[in-house]
């Protein structure tokens, strides 16, 4: 990065997201547990590709668990030499258990489900961010991604 110029940090990527949240940013078959108290929830997976957005890494997900029964899928961001960044993990409850993760590559393409939700998330967070989001190097600008159907997960992006 060039001397002079805007950059962003994590912690302020971090604060720019938990600002944005809301029940409009939230998966849709999460709405009904999302509440202030617990913002993170249904978030996972529109947050993952905002970091993805920003900082590049891979994407990864994991199955989530309550007794032993695979109830939904979580996503998160991993970096170089293994560094996990997962901004959502709070969002799970006594009994909910988050399994070890797999790299998803991000499809190219138009959002599947939760379009609207990332889209919406991802304005947010860049206008939150000024002219230090637009030029990330993660950064796919004028393309809108998504997460899809890959190694068997449920499509949640």
């Amino acid at each position: 990065m060039l001397l002079g110029m805007d950059t962003i940090t994590l912690s302020g990527v971090e604060a720019a997201l938990r600002a944005s949240w809301g029940v409009d940013t939230c998966a849709p078959e999460d709405v009904p547990k999302w509440h202030p108290g617990n913002p993170a929830r249904g978030q996972c997976g529109v947050t993952a590709l905002v970091v993805h957005d920003l900082f590049g890494g891979d994407l990864v997900c994991g199955e989530v668990r309550v007794e032993g029964e695979v109830v939904d899928y979580h996503w998160w961001n991993r970096f170089g030499q293994g560094i996990e960044i997962d901004l959502t993990r709070e969002q799970f409850g006594p009994g909910e258990s988050v399994g070890p993760g797999e790299v998803v590559v991000r499809p190219p393409g138009p959002p599947g489900h939760c379009r609207e939700q990332y889209q919406l998330l991802r304005r947010r967070v860049f206008a939150r961010l000024g002219p230090a989001g637009a030029g990330s190097p993660g950064t796919h600008q004028g393309e809108e991604d998504h997460l899809g159907d890959t190694a068997g997960h449920t499509t949640l992006v």
